[in-house]
């Protein structure tokens, strides 16, 4: 109640934010079940042996974005090294786009947070002073006990923000691993899909 409506605001931030990064956390530890390396070795095997089939069902079953990439690589195959490329390509684009769905709204929440919460704060300290001032009387307790009041706005903003910010980075990182790794991966299918089709 002592910071108004802008601690409503945090408060609605605040929920949103760790709704999102609940849902991201949970889609992330879903997507990153296999390791590339370990992953890569079964499927060239597969490959060697001539089961492309027995390939495509293992990246359907891994269920992790650099696997999609490598069943797109496989869903071409036997067609142009272009089309192969381009198919992945897509691929990367599209699970890129999962994998950054709703971050940036922890992102924008972390980096506004704060200056919400010094919006109240000062709101705050006017109301101090404009009661002050319509009062007539009052000295350094009443002065005090209004700014201490509105400081609470700031205090909120700064616990919303920062858990927002942490796991933002948190989550860019997470994202550029991904990236990472389909990227390999589209690169080590090209190798692998255009030595079999020779």
């Amino acid at each position: 109640m002592a910071g108004g409506f802008t601690l409503v605001i945090l408060a609605l931030c605040s929920v949103v934010s760790l709704a999102v990064i609940l849902e991201r956390w949970l889609y992330y530890t879903r997507r990153s079940g296999v390791k590339r390396k370990s992953f890569m070795a079964g499927i060239k095997d597969k490959v060697k042996k001539g089961n492309i089939e027995d390939a495509l069902k293992e990246c359907k079953k891994a269920n992790t974005p650099f696997s999609d990439v490598a069943a797109a690589g496989f869903s071409f195959y036997g067609h142009s090294e272009k089309e192969i490329s381009n198919n992945m390509e897509r691929t990367i684009v599209i699970e890129t786009n999962l994998l950054e769905r709703h971050t940036t709204i922890v992102g924008t929440i972390g980096s506004t947070a704060v200056y919400i919460g010094l919006f109240g704060t000062v709101l705050g300290i006017i109301k101090a002073f404009n009661d002050i001032s319509s009062s007539g009387t009052g000295g350094i307790n009443v002065v005090t006990a209004g700014i201490s009041e509105s400081l609470v706005c700031t205090a909120a903003g700064l616990c919303v923000a920062v858990p927002a910010v942490m796991a933002y980075n948190y989550f860019i990182k997470k994202i550029d691993n991904f990236i990472t790794d389909m990227e390999l991966c589209a690169s080590e299918m090209m190798d692998l899909i255009t030595a079999k089709q020779k």
